[in-house]
């Protein structure tokens, strides 16, 4: 039985340590949202609130790109797009990218399928208790740290290799999941090889696997809200990795915000059917030494259905050090950031709630001005 919401130390214990989720609170009828996920007024997403400074190049982003043309007469511009995308929104989304629609949508239904069990059954995965230490089920991002939680569910898979996903990821998502993360790997090699071309670096082997070292598949799940212009999904953030891959279903939500124009405007990535959208990460940015963009992003919560997406995050290896490109401090003439390890910085990152874009600050070279 649900909490009294008014009873914030009950809801919480409720939601977040017996690990029945926001969609516990859902499941048992909840009619308002309870104080805990009401998120202060600059926060909210509204979605009636207009872009003042929309053009023809925002527009010409938000389309997907045909990943088959870089094989045809198109390949320059095709790579163009990619690398303008990368330096100014931080998203685009791509298309025959070597992801079946069939797997997609077995992604889809296997993340509802998994979060429709039961609480006991998942909260076998909460932090403290799981099996596992490459599956992890929670709520919101940090609750211990956050003064307005997120409406959000979710289940983190580490991959580690085949064997220990096959035997420790959950039954309900394992097979899909890990295929998800094989074809969408070969994708992330591709992509990283145009950037990285564009600034002058050749990706050899090695290189690719100390960028892309760590990876993990996460199934959020944002059930259905009855007040969604109080709360947030996801609240702004960039994501710590180099490359994130992002599978959403087609009821949309998910919020960019535009890095130059007027302050605090954001756009919507409108879902595309058989679309992936791809977004920069911190580790791109650090890399690149300010060159691409990492994207601040949020979720918007729905009254109208519950909403599922999957990414992929591809990251350095905690014991990676990261840092601006030789040739590109040397071009540049100043490194805008400093050596750390992805480690430091991960820690960091999972170390409070989602402020925007600060966790850049961790690596921020104070000599850079």
């Amino acid at each position: 039985m649900a909490p009294n919401i008014d009873e914030s130390n009950a809801l919480f214990d409720f939601v977040v340590q017996k690990g029945n989720g926001v969609k516990g609170l859902v499941d048992n009828g909840i009619k308002i949202v309870p104080e805990r996920y009401i998120q202060p007024p600059k926060e909210r997403i509204l979605i009636d609130k207009k872009i003042m400074n929309s053009n023809d190049d925002i527009d010409q982003l938000l389309v997907a790109i045909d990943l088959s043309k870089l094989h045809g007469p198109e390949h320059y511009q095709v790579v163009g797009t990619i690398t303008k995308a990368a330096e100014t929104l931080g998203f685009f989304q791509v298309v025959n990218h070597g992801v079946t629609l069939e797997l997609l949508e077995s992604l889809k239904g296997a993340a509802h399928n998994f979060f429709a069990q039961p609480p006991m059954e998942k909260a076998v995965y909460l932090k403290e208790v799981s099996p596992s230490p490459l599956v992890k089920y929670g709520t919101s991002f940090v609750p211990e740290k956050e003064m307005a939680l997120e409406w959000k569910d979710y289940v983190s898979m580490m991959y580690t290799n085949d064997d220990e996903a096959h035997a420790q990821w959950p039954p309900q998502c394992k097979d899909v999941a890990l295929e998800y993360l094989k074809s969408s790997t070969k994708m992330v090699r591709i992509l990283l090889e145009i950037l990285f071309d564009n600034l002058g670096v050749t990706l050899d082997e090695e290189k690719f696997e100390s960028l892309t070292g760590l990876k993990m598949v996460n199934m959020n799940f944002y059930p259905s809200c009855p007040n969604p212009e109080l709360t947030v999904g996801v609240g702004r953030h960039s994501d710590m990795g180099t490359l994130t891959v992002l599978l959403q279903d087609g009821i949309g939500g998910l919020y960019v915000k535009l890095e130059q124009g007027v302050e605090d405007e954001w756009i919507e990535i409108p879902p595309i059917p058989g679309a992936l959208v791809i977004n920069v990460g911190d580790t791109m940015q650090i890399l690149s030494n300010g060159r691409y963009k990492s994207a601040e992003h949020r979720v918007r919560t729905t009254s109208s259905e519950s909403r599922v997406s999957v990414p992929l995050f591809a990251t350095p290896k905690p014991s990676e050090k990261i840092g601006p490109l030789p040739q590109l401090v040397e071009s540049d003439g100043v490194a805008h950031y400093k050596q750390v390890l992805f480690g430091d910085y991960m820690k960091n990152f999972f170390g409070k709630a989602h402020e925007g874009k600060k966790s850049l600050d961790f690596a921020q070279n104070d000599d850079s001005a």
